[in-house]
């Protein structure tokens, strides 16, 4: 059964976690030479898969029994809040792969590229982590795919078309440490279960 509550959760979460991923300046700078609806295609593809990975990991996790995968997830979030406080501390200034599309080329070559940069940059990342977190914790791959699939669009929909203009108005550091104190409140909550049961 789709849940709502569940799926805005999970859309909350992965939205601010990857604001400020290298995947959303590959999509900027995509989007800036080349159709938005091209680039957009692929990397949506792109995410689709990495969701559907991750929530089929999270939900053979959620199979294990449940005080030990709190504590897991509860960890597991730390380590992911960990990970977004530095990120916002020291600047990431990887280079990315949209540079190297040829002038000319049409809808699937550019789809193939959006496509190529997100399968390579978000595998292992930490939307697909927490994504698989969410899908251990709430046992509901349905509402965690499909909230976390929105996000992953919502975002790159934003570094299409504002990204430059959000980024003057909203410090990048502040979103990202936001985030990150989500995600010690909710290791926290899971270590808390994982105690009492």
């Amino acid at each position: 059964m789709f849940d709502v509550a569940v799926a805005a959760t999970v859309f909350g979460l992965i939205f601010v976690a990857e604001l400020p991923d290298k995947t959303a300046v590959a999509t900027l700078v995509l989007a800036t030479k080349y159709p938005a609806r091209w680039v957009f295609s692929g990397i949506a593809a792109a995410f689709v898969v990495h969701v559907v990975i991750a929530v089929a990991a999270g939900s053979l996790i959620a199979l294990l029994p449940r005080r030990p995968v709190e504590a897991v997830v509860g960890v597991l979030f730390l380590l992911g809040a960990v990970l977004l406080w530095r990120e916002a501390s020291g600047g990431d200034d990887e280079e990315d792969d949209a540079k190297d599309v040829p002038e000319g080329a049409g809808f699937w070559k550019i789809a193939s590229v959006g496509f190529g940069v997100i399968m390579v940059a978000e595998f292992g990342d930490l939307t697909q982590i927490l994504t698989a977190n969410l899908a251990a914790k709430y046992a509901d791959p349905v509402s965690v795919g499909v909230g976390a699939v929105l996000a992953l669009w919502a975002v790159a929909l934003v570094a299409i078309w504002g990204g430059k203009s959000l980024l003057r108005v909203l410090p990048i550091a502040w979103i990202v440490r936001f985030a990150a104190i989500v995600m010690v409140g909710l290791a926290a909550y899971s270590l808390v279960t994982a105690v009492t049961g």
